[in-house]
């Protein structure tokens, strides 16, 4: 079992090397994008234009040996051209299906709050059941299989707000920051050697799919104590009473504070859960699953502040 751990983690570890030579800072992001792909779920990346929030989705690809495709969406971006569409074969006098791009197993979607409510939708089956169905018949999703997406929150010209329903999907919501002064700096040192391609062309593959999988199966076996697990349904109880919130989590993000808290604890090279696991992956994992109420909005509170709130109530198991 210790030997698992300590392979996990050093593979990891590479992955991370990997993205690093092309990325500076933004370490919380790729471990959070690393949290979610143990947990086997899918992240949406908000950040404002610049912050490399595509390009450390497209680095991760490379790490991966699986099929990844991106979608850029748009205002006018149909359903069929995500989830694909029927063609009529002259030949054999039938129509065949041919798969959009959300066929793959990494999939990159650009800017998802630009397309309408209809091709949102489209998402819908595809990111909680892992499956198409279309003119009767399901197409299975190979596994693993994970959506990364990128919004912008400041741009509301030509955007589409994403429903609840459809944030709830996402296992994680990771807010990208400005860089630091050093980090800046060093993005500016990687720019002046005019070498950017040649980084890109460096990362290498560290992972493939079915190595994946047996890294999920053994994050599932990870030690989880009943405190631990009294502890976060405390947690999301009181969502649902704090009088700062409209809108509590739902049971769903409970097992997503689970499973991402044993994703981050196998990270660490652990092979038990311990409250700071919980507590650092809350604010990923809740802060789009909530709304403030209009009074906290306009005292200028954020949802990392109520859920800072919330834990300080609560007692810390030992």
């Amino acid at each position: 079992m210790q030997s698992e751990q300590n392979n996990l983690f050093e593979t990891i570890q590479q992955i991370k090397r990997e993205i690093a030579k092309v990325i500076v800072g933004q370490e919380n992001m790729v471990h959070l994008l690393m949290v979610a792909l143990l947990a086997d779920g899918h992240v949406l990346i908000e950040g404002v234009p610049g912050v490399a929030k595509t390009l450390t989705a497209k680095l991760l690809a490379r790490t991966l040996d699986v099929p990844f495709n991106r979608i850029q969406f748009t205002p006018d971006l149909m359903p069929s051209d995500v989830i694909g569409t029927s063609v009529f074969n002259p030949q054999t006098a039938q129509f065949n299906f041919r798969k959009g791009p959300v066929f793959g197993q990494l999939i990159l979607i650009d800017e998802i709050n630009r397309a309408p409510a209809k091709t949102q939708a489209a998402l819908f089956e595809v990111m909680e059941e892992r499956q198409i169905s279309y003119d009767g018949v399901t197409y299975k999703m190979e596994e693993p299989y994970m959506v990364c997406a990128t919004q912008n929150p400041i741009e509301h010209e030509g955007t589409y707000r994403l429903p609840e329903a459809q944030l709830d999907r996402f296992l994680l919501k990771i807010v990208v920051p400005y860089p630091t002064l050093q980090d800046e700096i060093g993005i500016l040192k990687n720019s002046l050697s005019g070498n950017a391609h040649e980084l890109l062309n460096g990362v290498a593959k560290v992972l493939n799919g079915s190595q994946v999988i047996q890294f999920r199966d053994q994050v599932n076996n990870i030690h989880v104590e009943e405190n631990m697990l009294k502890f976060i349904a405390e947690i999301v109880q009181e969502t649902r009473n704090n009088s700062g919130l409209f809108l509590g989590a739902s049971p769903r993000a409970s097992i997503a504070i689970l499973h991402c808290a044993k994703a981050s604890a196998a990270l660490k090279g652990r092979s038990f859960v311990t409250p700071d696991d919980i507590v650092e992956v809350l604010n990923p994992v809740l802060s789009h699953r909530i709304i403030l109420t209009p009074e906290k909005e306009m005292e200028g509170a954020d949802e990392g502040g109520v859920l800072e709130e919330i834990v300080k109530k609560i007692e810390v198991p030992r």
